[in-house]
């Protein structure tokens, strides 16, 4: 008698244990990986716009899949450091700061560990346009791109060959297609740089790339670079992020979008990674 309520009480323990431990597993998943804030203007483009409603969405639905916060906001005074401390990621989907005090905390955010994701727009940088050349840190040291030179028009697909070496890349194949973009040659060769390492370049096999009309705006040869990453930061850059339009209005009066960036699997994928790789540090 003695012996079975011992073996009772001894079962009743280990049962206590078992559950608690799996209570503490189960909240411990529950709580999210890391948190992303997603900066974004939504203005004139209706290409970025198009991308920056395509992309809130999604993101915000792989957010639950992969257990992360996904935040977004047009306020661009919320880059600050107050705002920013609660976030792991940064993401900036179409353009970049402007003011100097949220251009300094952004610089000061990334100089303390932060990690950031930037798209198409955001390297932007033209003198004399809307978006001078005039954040030397941001354009010549961060990105190392300088000024925004020429782009291909109109949006195509394109080739890209994937450093499946780097570990935010190593899940994709070596090569694949990507949906219409329309892509950006740059100031500097990133290929001198030291401290940059292109993850992914437009492949020769998309040659001609553009369509025109304009012959300047068809690419024949070249080395293009598409994804980089400066290894001295916590950080990818994409010139993605440019769906193609409905800009003659062939179909109707509404702006149709003709094609969808996260509509690739493979460019999702590949979208999707990355960011998995900034957020978890590990």
């Amino acid at each position: 008698m003695f012996s079975l309520i011992r073996y009772d009480k001894i079962t009743a323990i280990l049962c206590a244990f078992i559950l608690l431990t799996f209570c503490q597993v189960k909240a411990q998943r529950a709580q999210p990986k890391f948190k992303v804030i997603a900066f974004y203007t939504a203005q004139e483009d209706k290409a970025h716009i198009s991308f920056v409603h395509e992309a809130n969405p999604w993101f915000a639905k792989m957010a639950t899949e992969y257990n992360f916060v996904y935040d977004s906001t047009k306020n661009w005074d919320n880059l600050n450091a107050g705002f920013l401390k609660n976030y792991q990621v940064v993401l900036f989907l179409d353009t970049r700061p402007e003011a100097p005090a949220q251009r300094e905390a952004f610089e000061k955010y990334m100089k303390g560990g932060g990690a950031w994701m930037g798209f198409h727009f955001s390297a932007f940088a033209l003198t004399p346009s809307k978006y001078n050349q005039d954040w030397d840190w941001y354009h010549k040291e961060f990105l190392g791109s300088g000024q925004y030179v020429s782009n291909i028009w109109r949006p195509s697909p394109a080739v890209l060959d994937i450093d499946t070496n780097f570990p935010a890349m190593k899940y994709l194949p070596k090569t694949f297609s990507t949906s219409p973009n329309e892509w950006y040659r740059w100031q500097y060769d990133l290929r001198q740089n030291a401290d940059i390492r292109i993850l992914a370049s437009i492949d020769s096999a998309s040659f001609p790339l553009g369509t025109g009309p304009k012959q300047s705006e068809i690419w024949h040869s070249g080395f293009y670079p598409v994804l980089w990453t400066n290894i001295k930061y916590r950080m990818i850059y994409m010139n993605i992020g440019h769906n193609d339009m409905d800009y003659e209005h062939k179909y109707d009066n509404t702006d149709k979008t003709l094609s969808y960036t996260f509509a690739n699997k493979t460019e999702a994928k590949m979208i999707l990674d990355a960011l998995l790789w900034l957020g978890n540090k590990d």
